[in-house]
């Protein structure tokens, strides 16, 4: 309601209970009125005037109580609303009656505010705690004098404290004064009593009842890695279980087969031709299994990117003549510098050209870079029938294709990560087949070359 709106009704409920107020007190006169006129107009003897004196006192001193209760009760009760909500209890009503009815109906419609928003804070309030309880990041809040406000069970891991003991406690006391003074997103090494390793520290200002406070927020990064590196480590050796028994098992098999052939005496006549059949086996079976070791260690062993500048235009180019098995389309435009490992990026952009002709065999591939904002960008675009619906397609030898080594996409990727890049493969929206995106950055900041080596 605007505020004139608003200032009219309020005016209008005063002048109505004006109204009323005036109302008793004339007629809590009325009777005093009408003995004055009475004892005016007739002329009646002594005791018939003090006769009437005294039912008129009678009358007005009725009248009176009357009007005084039917003041105050609505006093009275908006006195018991007002002290309800000062108290906190919004669940009282008042009857909306009497001299006083709209003022007390607008306070039972504030009180119901009130108890809507109060449950509404509740609600959030316990929105909030479940969910600091379920983070595994340390939450801490500090007031205005630097002392701990609030705490989730992260946090209390942390510092291997419970709540109460922890609140009230000031930064300095605590031992996190020195994390404000670091940059909000940087990892940090440090020791606290619950935990000791390399952490992420986030903070930021807030206010907190008008006053002023301060959030900080610690990540345990190491932690993260471990589960990380043993999720890695668990994929890993699934992969290289299933490989090496599915080399191992036809050469135990054909190895018991031809012990077993050996010890016959005599010989069977066609002897010879198992014995060259099972040696053949073993021997195909093995260099699968060496081929299979030889692509890990290609990916677990790719060095660090030796940087240098480039036209990524040309790379591409010479890329396209490489390839035989499918018509290729290259639309490099000008020249793109970028400062990368060309051996490297060649391989990854080979891998996946390769993959783009397989797709689509006697078809056409359209190879194309261009620059996207901090960044360059190589696309493949085939006319296959699309990239498997598998979330796997960048795991290390997941394959779809009868003998294929399942490294090409993950090298590819491997190297485009080592760049500050990343590839992405994608079915096309307007026609059959797949689109390969690499990308690399344009920036001469190196990424960690750890993380161009399979953990």
């Amino acid at each position: 309601m605007p505020p004139a709106a608003n200032d009219a009704a309020r005016a209008s409920r005063l002048t109505r209970f004006q109204r009323r107020l005036l109302g008793g007190v004339l007629l809590t006169l009325a009777p005093l009125l009408l003995l004055a006129i009475s004892l005016i107009v007739l002329p009646l003897p002594p005791v018939a005037r003090w006769t009437l004196l005294g039912v008129a006192l009678l009358a007005s001193a009725a009248l009176l109580r009357w009007h005084l209760r039917r003041v105050t009760r609505p006093l009275s009760t908006l006195a018991s609303l007002l002290e309800a909500l000062r108290e906190g209890d919004y669940t009282l009503r008042g009857v909306a009656g009497g001299a006083l009815g709209p003022v007390i109906y607008d306070v039972n419609a504030l009180a119901q505010r009130l108890q809507a928003e109060r449950l509404r804070f509740e609600e959030a309030s316990h929105l909030l705690s479940k969910t600091l309880a379920a983070l595994d990041s340390a939450v801490f809040v500090f007031d205005g004098q630097a002392r701990l406000s609030l705490v989730n069970p992260a946090g209390q891991r942390l510092l291997r404290d419970k709540s109460p003991q922890l609140f009230g406690r000031s930064d300095v006391e605590l031992g996190v004064q020195d994390l404000f003074a670091q940059v909000s997103g940087s990892v940090v090494t440090r020791s606290f009593p619950g935990r000791s390793g390399r952490f992420e520290v986030r903070h930021a200002s807030l206010r907190q009842q008008g006053r002023g406070g301060r959030l900080l927020v610690i990540n345990d990064l190491d932690r993260v890695l471990r589960d990380e590196e043993r999720q890695a480590w668990q994929r890993l050796l699934r992969v290289l279980g299933h490989e090496v028994n599915n080399s191992l098992a036809p050469i135990r098999s054909i190895a018991g087969t031809l012990s077993t052939l050996s010890a016959r005496a005599p010989l069977p006549d066609d002897w010879a031709g198992d014995l060259r059949d099972g040696l053949a086996l073993i021997e195909r079976r093995a260099a699968a299994l060496t081929r299979f070791l030889a692509g890990y260690s290609q990916l677990a062993r790719l060095p660090t990117p030796q940087r240098r500048a480039l036209d990524l235009a040309t790379l591409v180019q010479n890329v396209a003549q490489l390839e035989s098995g499918a018509t290729v389309h290259l639309d490099a435009g000008a020249a793109l510098r970028v400062q990368a490992d060309a051996d490297q990026i060649e391989q990854a952009l080979i891998n996946l050209l390769r993959n783009a002709a397989e797709a689509a065999p006697h078809g056409e591939v359209r190879l194309r870079c261009w620059r996207e904002a901090d960044r360059a960008v190589v696309e493949i675009i085939d006319r296959g029938p699309g990239p498997p619906p598998s979330a796997n397609l960048f795991v290390p030898f997941f394959t779809t294709k009868p003998g294929g080594s399942g490294i090409g996409l993950a090298l590819a990727r491997q190297i485009a990560e080592a760049h500050g890049g990343g590839v992405a493969l994608d079915a096309r929206a307007d026609a059959p087949g797949a689109v390969a995106r690499l990308w690399i950055s344009l920036g001469n900041d190196a990424p960690d070359p750890t993380e161009a080596r399979l953990s």
